[in-house]
């Protein structure tokens, strides 16, 4: 590999304009690409195995009015005062006019919804009396006619006593027309007051009927008036917009197109604020803060290197490759579903280690060139050196992003995916543009005194360098660290990262809402004017799915409705539960559940986990009811849970990776269990601060921390497979100088001192420089990003200034020869992976 990169160095400082020019067309076709193919991208997660997708599915199929998402908007009087009736009636035509969009199913006018349910309760008081005036009419009816039958009895035992005296007196002959008249108008009478009673018992029935019916009525206004959309003071309304599907099948131009319309209403004296599903963003790749962290970027470059060329070169070599890895990687976008933070976190990525790749070869080009060596012949030797190790180090960082596929979770695979490509193309432009761009500047790449000091003949130091030996810095250490200052630092080190991750054992994962975006943001206002004015939990509604017995009537499965709703009400965590739909088959009922607290509190997370695992209605006496969840709250719960499923398996994967690249590597078996606890220790670390900052609130006006809430439940997973990378390019260009000084003799001790002494520059450099470029992207405003920057930026300058500068040399000093013991059978079964070109270098260029 060593001399194929020599090769390739040395023919891109030949073909330096060819190679320059390549590149930049290649830049240019991944934009025209990204103009012409690129799409929409999301913020919303979806998995398709989810029991949220599942339950989401059924009511598509079976309640296809209530299948789609929904969103809202927060509409409030800029003056505080009620809205007016001209208010009320221009909302009202917006209403209509965003339900001829193609993409809206309904809107719920919450004035039209009030007075309807105003109008509801008149019709109830009214028919509440009619049926109280219906009773005594009926209650009347039927003592008149017991009065009638009491008279008709009356009438018969006086006729029936006539004919009696008749028979006995011997004339009933001669009576009998008369009697048998008299009997005739007595049975007449009769029939009419059966007929009579008939009527009052079919009344009676028909009375019970609508009594039963006001009852339902009652109950559900009563729920319904729980789900209030207009404020107490009248002054702040929600507007619930129902879409024809779901987020996930929407692209951005329909809810932005929403949204604008919103926003534009220009209702005169009503502010409208679109929930934070409509007020979605394409996100600002570049912002003033990831140029004040170019910018630091640049200032460690220039006091490193000393000159500007040196400070911009890294730079252009970097902006270069990024543009080309996110510009083709947002090119996919229109094919697949992307989410917005994708392309942020390849740019993130790509600038670090693009800078860093290509600092760590002109670093050892200029001090090639400082010893005398020519410029082609040290830009050959420093591609097949120093690029040797940097296409090592950035196998390792690709191969922890890729392994972001074994999840299963497709969007982190493709997330992985994107971001290995800007880092094997940050490595290609290493080794091929910046020996490029090398070969074009020359020896200005030095000082003036730099090369002043180089015009003369070389020294017989620059002699040894050049063969292999030690740099002078290194020599010029005799004693090792002592065994004292050793446990020193190890136990200050592992004290300070055991301090730092303390918050991670608290650590809870969750998606963002709107809680968590910027206190300016039209979100951010929407969900504070509601939760101010409903409660917490109209920030987070539930859909409940509620499966019925079979063979119900209407008014049974209404039954059933009312009952499942008025449990739900009682639970604790639970503010209100308003029946919203029932199937044609009245074997599917559908609930609006609005928690107590918001969407990321741990009480409407554990709410959620007892409807899926749990039963609300247990001891309710309710039989025969199973019920399941959906909505956004819920699928932000259900993906978090399997993120974190999957992370234990990731963390296995990738730290067994470790061990064995490093063992490979390194020939020891010690120096790889202490990096890979250090990089364990440094990551806890890292997650402790971001859950300090982001979940607990600490420093949260510092760091633009609106609301503190749940960690992005992605962000650990993507900080191994990053963190781990890197801290692989630190171990390396720290440890692989130790073990090469001690492969030549040097005592162990002293070997872990020297070894450290000769590669920590080019470390604190690039840990520097990536911190500076990932620090830049804290301060952004979307709360996924920033929390993705902290966790990245503390996690580099944790392991390179604590693990690989500080807690790694001093337990190899504590251990001595057992950091560099390795098994002689395992010995011969690893192959030899000369990462730094050091056989490149003592066979000399010249002979190449």
């Amino acid at each position: 590999m060593a001399k194929l990169l020599f090769r390739l160095g040395l023919l891109a400082a030949r073909r330096a304009k060819t190679v320059i020019a390549a590149w930049l067309a290649l830049l240019a076709l991944a934009a025209a690409s990204f103009l012409a193919f690129g799409g929409n991208l999301t913020d919303q997660i979806t998995l398709p195995d989810l029991e949220t997708t599942e339950v989401a599915d059924r009511l598509a199929e079976e309640l296809p009015d209530a299948g789609g998402d929904s969103a809202s908007a927060v509409l409030r009087t800029e003056d505080g005062s009620a809205f007016s009736e001209a208010q009320e009636q221009e909302v009202a035509a917006l209403v209509d006019e965003l339900e001829e969009r193609d993409a809206v199913a309904e809107v719920t006018d919450p004035f039209a919804a009030e007075s309807d349910m105003a109008e509801g309760r008149d019709e109830l008081s009214e028919g509440r009396d009619e049926l109280e005036s219906g009773a005594d009419e009926l209650e009347s009816a039927r003592a008149e006619v017991d009065e009638g039958r009491d008279e008709l009895d009356a009438a018969q035992e006086q006729l029936d006593a006539a004919v009696a005296e008749a028979e006995a007196g011997g004339y009933y002959d001669a009576a009998a027309p008369e009697l048998e008249t008299q009997q005739q108008e007595l049975d007449a009478a009769q029939e009419e007051l059966d007929e009579a009673l008939v009527e009052i018992e079919d009344a009676e029935e028909e009375l019970a009927d609508g009594e039963a019916e006001l009852d339902r009525g009652e109950a559900m206004l009563e729920l319904t008036e729980e789900l209030a959309l207009v404020s107490e003071d009248e002054d702040v309304a929600v507007m619930m917009v129902s879409l024809s599907d779901s987020f996930a099948n929407m692209g951005l131009e329909e809810l932005s197109a929403i949204d604008e319309q919103l926003t534009s209403a220009g209702i005169d004296g009503v502010e409208i604020l679109p929930s934070s599903e409509l007020s979605q963003e394409m996100p600002h790749l570049f912002s003033v803060a990831e140029v004040i962290g170019l910018m630091v970027a640049a200032l460690v470059l220039l006091i490193m290197l000393g000159t500007f060329v040196g400070a911009g070169l890294p730079l252009l070599n970097a902006l270069v490759g990024v543009g080309i890895g996110v510009a083709g990687a947002m090119s996919l976008s229109g094919a697949v579903e992307m989410m917005s933070v994708t392309p942020i976190l390849g740019l993130m990525l790509g600038l670090a280690v693009g800078i860093d790749y290509a600092l760590f070869i002109l670093h050892r080009h200029r001090r090639q060139l400082k010893s005398g060596m020519g410029v082609r012949d040290s830009i050959g030797l420093a591609v097949g050196t120093a690029g040797n190790a940097v296409v090592f180090a950035g196998a390792t960082v690709v191969i922890a992003l890729l392994a972001l596929n074994t999840t299963g979770l497709g969007f982190l695979g493709l997330m992985g995916t994107v971001a290995a490509a800007c880092v094997v193309i940050a490595v290609l432009m290493a080794v091929t543009m910046t020996p490029a761009m090398l070969s074009l500047v020359g020896e200005r790449i030095l000082s003036r005194k730099e090369r002043r000091a180089v015009s003369g003949a070389d020294s017989a130091a620059a002699q040894h360098e050049r063969e292999g030996a030690a740099p002078e810095s290194s020599q010029q250490v005799v004693s090792p660290m002592s065994g004292r200052k050793a446990l020193g630092i190890a136990a200050l080190s592992l004290v300070g990262l055991g301090i730092l991750a303390v918050p991670a054992a608290d650590l809870r994962l969750g998606l963002p809402d709107a809680s968590s975006e910027a206190a300016d943001s039209t979100a951010y206002m929407a969900y504070a004017e509601t939760e101010e004015a409903f409660g917490q939990g109209m920030n987070g509604p539930l859909a409940v799915l509620a499966d019925l017995p079979e063979g119900l009537s209407e008014e049974e499965a209404t039954d059933y409705q009312i009952d499942v709703a008025g449990v739900l009400s009682d639970h604790d965590d639970i503010a209100a539960a308003v029946p919203a739909a029932l199937n044609d088959e009245h074997t599917a009922a559908v609930f609006q559940v609005i928690p107590e607290e918001g969407p990321a509190a741990a009480s409407t997370e554990a709410l959620v986990y007892e409807f899926r695992d749990g039963d609300p209605l247990a001891g309710s006496g309710i039989d025969g009811v199973e019920l399941s969840v959906a909505g956004i709250t819920a699928a932000n719960i259900d993906v978090s849970g399997v993120i974190a499923d999957a992370l234990p398996l990731y963390l296995l994967v990738v730290v067994g990776l470790s061990l064995l690249l490093m063992i490979m590597v390194f020939r020891s078996l010690v120096l790889p269990v202490v990096a890979t606890l250090g990089f364990v220790g440094s990551f806890a670390a890292a997650v402790g601060v971001v859950v300090a900052v982001f979940q607990w609130g600490w420093f949260g006006e510092l760091f633009g921390v609106t609301e503190p809430g749940p960690i992005l439940t992605f962000l650990p997973i993507i900080m191994v497979g990053i963190l781990f990378g890197l801290a692989m390019d630190y171990q390396l260009f720290t440890g692989s100088g130790m073990r090469e000084f001690y492969a030549h003799g040097t005592e162990a001790r002293l070997a872990v001192r020297q070894g450290l002494l000769a590669g920590r520059s080019v470390v604190i450099a690039a840990a520097l420089i990536m911190g500076s470029v990932f620090a830049g992207f804290i301060f952004t405003p979307d709360p996924m990003v920033a929390s993705i920057g902290l966790g990245l930026a503390v996690g580099v300058l944790l392991d390179a200034f604590v693990v690989r500068l500080l807690l790694v040399p001093a337990v190899l000093t504590l251990v001595g020869r057992a950091a560099w013991w390795l098994p002689r059978w395992l010995d011969r079964l690893l192959p030899d992976v000369d990462v730094e070109g050091a056989k490149l270098e003592r066979q000399g260029a010249s002979q190449l």
